[in-house]
C-alpha cells in the first residue's frame, strides 16, 4: 500500500514538473539566466572604443607572435617569398577568406578576438604591403 501511494505521488510529481517545463518560454528562459549585475574592478579604466585600427596595430596586437618568425607555416611579415606563392595560387581574396575561416594551424580569425573580417583584411594588406 505504501508503494502504491509513494509511486503516485512520485508520478503525479513528475506529470507537474513536465507540464511546467514546457510552458517555459524563451522569454522566460532569458530572464532567468540574465546576470544579476556587472562587475567592476577597482582603479580600472572604462574600456572605450578604439576606433579604426591599422593594419600595423592589427598585426602587432595579434598576428606578431606567428607572422614573424614563420611558426608552423605562417608567412612571415612582408616577406615576398612566403607571400607571393599563396597569393599566385589563391589570389588575396581566397588568403584572407582562409584567414577569416581558418586554416590548417591558424584558428579563425587568427588570435585576433576583437577583429573583425575587415580588420583582417587591413592585416594582411599590412604583412603583404611592398611585396
Amino acid at each position: 500500500m505504501k508503494l502504491r501511494v509513494v509511486l503516485s505521488l512520485f508520478i503525479s510529481a513528475l506529470f507537474f514538473v513536465s507540464v511546467n517545463a514546457q510552458e517555459t518560454t524563451d522569454e522566460d528562459i532569458a530572464e532567468r539566466i540574465k546576470p544579476v549585475g556587472k562587475v567592476h574592478v577597482a582603479g580600472a579604466a572604462p574600456v572605450a572604443a578604439a576606433g579604426p585600427r591599422s593594419g600595423k596595430e592589427i598585426y602587432d596586437s595579434a598576428c606578431v607572435a606567428c607572422h614573424t618568425s614563420g611558426v608552423l607555416g605562417a608567412p612571415k611579415l612582408q616577406v615576398a617569398a612566403d607571400w607571393q606563392p599563396r597569393l599566385d595560387e589563391k589570389g588575396f581574396d581566397q588568403v584572407w577568406k582562409n584567414a577569416v575561416n581558418g586554416i590548417n594551424a591558424m584558428p579563425a580569425m587568427g588570435t585576433c578576438n576583437s577583429c573583425s573580417e575587415d580588420d583582417i583584411k587591413i592585416a594582411i594588406e599590412y604583412m603583404i604591403e611592398g611585396i
